[in-house]
């Protein structure tokens, strides 16, 4: 497996992949999540135009997992990382967040950041062993706020969720 960039006729073998990763979160009572549909092609094409799309792709050179972001605050903030279930538990996600460290440090990013669903196993908790922390909602930048209420807009808060942070 190897990480390269996104190809435009990939985008909907991501939403593939995002569908596919969402459907564990049926087994712990979220069926919203993972009936959310994937972002549209529109938009994953911005994350491909502006070089922050990426997928990990298989010996035969199809993605089965992708991380896409946005620059956020003057951080590179993960804005989803999807790992499809035949190719997860192989430490695939790290392999993606370790790329994106990698790039942000070359941009002279500080930080990479991220919302997350606290209580579920494969979020907050993985993050953390990934190196992002907590962050206290009172030290939020202006930037995640505004993601924030966009997620709440959304119903994410139904589950209790918190930004995220790795220092660079």
């Amino acid at each position: 497996m190897h990480i390269r960039a996104v190809r435009l006729d990939e985008l909907p073998a991501l939403q593939d992949i995002e569908r596919a990763a969402g459907q564990c979160f049926r087994d712990i009572g979220m069926p919203e999540i993972a009936e959310d549909e994937p972002l549209p092609l529109d938009e994953l094409a911005r994350y491909h135009h502006t070089r922050l799309a990426w997928v990990v792709a298989n010996d035969h050179d199809a993605p089965v997992a992708c991380l896409i972001a946005d620059r956020v605050d003057g951080n590179l903030h993960v804005e989803q990382v999807s790992v499809h279930p035949d190719s997860a538990r192989r430490g695939v996600g790290r392999l993606l967040l370790d790329h994106l460290a990698t790039h942000a440090r070359s941009e002279g990013a500080p930080a990479l950041t991220l919302t997350t669903f606290t209580q579920v196993p494969w979020n907050a908790p993985y993050y953390a062993r990934c190196g992002f922390q907590l962050m206290d909602d009172n030290r939020l930048t202006p930037g995640l706020r505004k993601i924030r209420e966009r997620e709440a807009a959304h119903c994410l808060d139904r589950w209790p969720r918190a930004c995220m942070r790795r220092a660079l």
